[in-house]
């Protein structure tokens, strides 16, 4: 573990240091037999459906199944099947994994989304799973695409996913049937042909050891049953023991008669040959998120150096243990047929505590590689950077880009890692403070637009751990920032019910923030809804909260806001008041842009109440207060506000020379009457009232958003020594504050 902290290989995209795990002529490159399974899947492919033959235009895509079982080489034949007929489908292919490595279904909103954001089209956050599938529907249907659906549990997963074109086709890997989906074309899968089967030992063993033996290499073709990953396995065996002889190792395994498949045995066999470090870092390799490894992965859960830990990988990939991930990190992925094997291994070999030391340790590592991701991104400041440079090598990333590539790529095993940890419930506190940097370092590189779908699945596991856990004020902060991406997506009534559940909690933790925060989000929630009477009692009781803690900045938004619902009600006179009181608490507070920006907002009511000549003179005090903030999109809006407002009093003269003036402020944007109409319009919205607001009230710069302050939690054995060899990480977040999840909306 000591290794961990003074690794010097450091986390690169470097090409000249990307290399393959395996010799090309020992890989997968040239596919091997199967030539009468894909002569009839392509057959099938041409072949009129049920709706042709019967004279109706088909409704859905055409389906092939590919079954059998885990270790026949599925995936392998229609990734072979997609290359080969991928040209017909000009809009690309599309791919899907709807199993997890440990038998888990996969649920279909996940996929839905990842489907989505491989077509480059939005996914609302929080969407149920019948609305993103239609708008996946909806995509194929104007498509020409080929749908590889990989290890498919059951019919319902791949019926949700259909195209509703015949111009898509997809290809299904299962173990068995899809009952209920029509006109399926099923190709059943057994073992390989023996020329192929042999071919693929060679690849491993070469020609030579073949030949002169070929009888004992059909044997142990028979005892493998032909299957490829068995074989895989049995070359990889043979390969690293060029002195052994086929026949023995054919022998051996007639030999073993313990229980279960012929994958089973050669695996078996294939661990124990490994030396004793090797097999423990193989059995925890089941533990590895969505199935995908990584040297920093290996690293933490075996306690070794990086570079130790990516040689033990490659040495595996060459093995038949692990498949190379293509991709610009060096990753590698536990075949699905072998995750049972290695977990039953792991279960009989490794006590609990030091499987859970592992997992602990794999944990910890990812949370401190999300605090450098997050880090490089905030070189502007020199505590940033001095936090950064106290990092490990190993631990840091050379450049913002190298960090986003990196977060990128290894986002589907971030994020599985969340959800194992949350499942896992013995390591909540890690599981916990990896949510929060997971959270930072998503909204540092892409933003909280981009990563909202993202955001919205982590903040619904940060509720779950809280509500486990009794941990209200963490319920508060999670279900504040579920409704701020609700009321982003335009469901308000869940977003209504959201923040009602968040002020109760707020209340239970006493927490006063998270109790004014979510009382102000209810009654943006009224006001959007357009129950502007129940807005404003909300707005209000927020105030009285502010004003009982002398908080006086956002006591003076809040004035802005209560005036805002009056406005949209019509209640010139009330929204008059409001607008003035928040004037008064802007200008008592020295916030010039703001008490500039409640000018122009109280000019604005005047003018509906009827009053243009006090509007004109507002305007004229408020365009000198933006004159001093420096605004020059306001000081235009208010400009060209006075100019009409001086073409309905009968000016004209005077309402060119506002023009005018606003024309000089912004030039560029001034060019037309749309652009003119942005300028006014944006300037309202800076104030907070050319939209109802539901989310985040605008804090003031600097304003902390609602933080998710977790109270102390009895941490786990494993989660202390876990954390033990990196306590020089100096933003440790053991203590109160272990998870600090920020509002999403966040403005600033």
């Amino acid at each position: 573990m000591t290794d961990q902290a003074v690794d010097t290989d450091g986390v690169e995209l470097s090409e000249k240091d990307r290399r393959r795990a395996v010799p090309d002529d020992l890989t997968n490159s040239q596919f091997l037999g199967r030539t009468r399974e894909l002569k009839e899947l392509r057959a099938d492919i041409e072949r009129a459906g049920l709706d042709t033959i019967s004279g109706r235009k088909a409704p859905r895509a055409r389906v092939l199944l590919i079954a059998g079982r885990p270790g026949n080489g599925r995936s392998a034949l229609a990734e072979e099947l997609v290359r080969l007929v991928a040209d017909r489908y000009p809009d690309g292919v599309l791919r899907a994994r709807l199993t997890e490595p440990d038998g888990t279904p996969v649920p279909t909103e996940r996929t839905v989304r990842e489907l989505l954001t491989v077509l480059d089209l939005p996914t609302p956050p929080g969407a149920a799973e019948d609305e993103l599938s239609q708008l996946v529907r909806e995509a194929l249907g104007t498509r020409r695409m080929l749908l590889l659906l990989d290890d498919a549990a059951d019919a319902e997963q791949v019926d949700a996913l259909l195209p509703d074109t015949p111009d898509c086709l997809v290809v299904a890997v299962s173990d068995g049937p899809l009952t209920g989906i029509a006109d399926v074309r099923p190709c059943t899968l057994g073992g390989l042909d023996t020329k192929s089967a042999v071919e693929l030992l060679a690849r491993y063993t070469g020609s030579v050891r073949i030949t002169v033996d070929p009888r004992a290499a059909e044997g142990l073709v028979e005892e493998c049953a032909a299957q490829p990953a068995a074989l895989v396995l049995a070359g990889g065996w043979l390969a690293a023991r060029p002195k052994a002889a086929v026949a023995d190792l054919a022998k051996h395994l007639r030999g073993d008669d313990t229980d279960g498949t012929p994958l089973a045995r050669v695996f078996r066999l294939a661990h124990a040959g490994l030396p004793s470090a090797a097999q423990r870092i193989l059995r925890l390799l089941c533990l590895a998120p969505a199935g995908i490894v990584d040297p920093q992965t290996a690293s933490a859960l075996a306690g070794c150096s990086v570079g130790a830990a990516r040689t033990t990988l490659d040495d595996f990939a060459a093995l038949g243990f692990l498949r190379p991930v293509p991709s610009a990190l060096p990753q590698y992925e536990v075949p699905g047929c072998l995750h049972a094997l290695l977990r039953g291994l792991m279960e009989s070999h490794d006590r609990p505590a030091e499987v859970q030391l592992a997992r602990a340790r794999m944990l910890e590592r990812t949370v401190r590689l999300l605090q450098s991701c997050r880090a490089i991104t905030e070189t502007d400041s020199p505590q940033a950077r001095e936090k950064l440079q106290a990092m490990p090598d190993a631990l840091r990333f050379p450049t913002p880009r190298a960090a986003a590539d990196w977060l990128r790529i290894r986002q589907p095993a971030l994020l599985a890692s969340a959800r194992l940890a949350v499942a896992d419930g013995d390591l909540d506190t890690l599981a916990r403070r990896l949510m929060s940097q997971l959270v930072r370092a998503l909204v540092a590189h892409f933003g909280t637009q981009a990563a909202a779908p993202e955001l919205y699945g982590i903040h619904r596991l940060v509720l779950g751990v809280a509500e486990r856990r009794e941990l209200p004020r963490e319920q508060a902060a999670a279900l504040l920032n579920l409704g701020d991406l609700d009321a982003q997506t335009g469901r308000t009534q869940e977003a209504l019910v959201r923040f009602r559940a968040a002020l109760d909690a707020g209340r239970a933790a006493n927490d006063p923030y998270a109790t004014g925060r979510a009382m102000e989000s209810v009654g943006g929630a009224h006001q959007e809804l357009g129950d502007y009477d129940r807005a404003a009692d909300w707005f209000g009781r927020a105030l009285a909260q502010r004003l009982a803690r002398d908080e006086r900045a956002d006591a003076a938004r809040l004035y802005g806001r209560i005036a805002a619902a009056h406005t949209y009600a019509g209640r010139y006179g009330e929204a008059l008041r409001g607008w003035r009181a928040a004037v008064a608490g802007h200008r008592k507070n020295g916030d010039v842009a703001a008490h500039a920006r409640a000018l122009s907002e109280l000019a604005r009511v005047q003018e509906y109440a009827g009053r243009p000549e006090e509007s004109l003179d507002t305007c004229q005090e408020a365009v000198e207060w933006a004159r001093r903030a420096d605004d020059l999109r306001l000081q235009a809006a208010l400009h060209l506000r006075m100019a009409d407002t001086l073409d309905h009093l009968g000016d004209p003269t005077a309402a060119r020379l506002h023009r005018g003036s606003a024309q000089r402020l912004l030039p560029e944007e001034l060019s037309g009457d749309e652009g003119a109409a942005a300028v006014v319009g944006g300037a309202g919205a800076d104030a907070g009232v050319g939209a109802a607001d539901l989310r985040d009230p605008d804090p003031a710069p600097g304003d902390p958003a609602v933080e998710s302050a977790a109270e102390p939690v009895a941490r786990s054995v494993a989660e202390s020594q876990a954390a033990a060899p990196e306590s020089d990480d100096p933003e440790s977040e053991h203590g109160a504050n272990a998870c600090e999840i920020r509002s999403t909306s966040t403005k600033g």
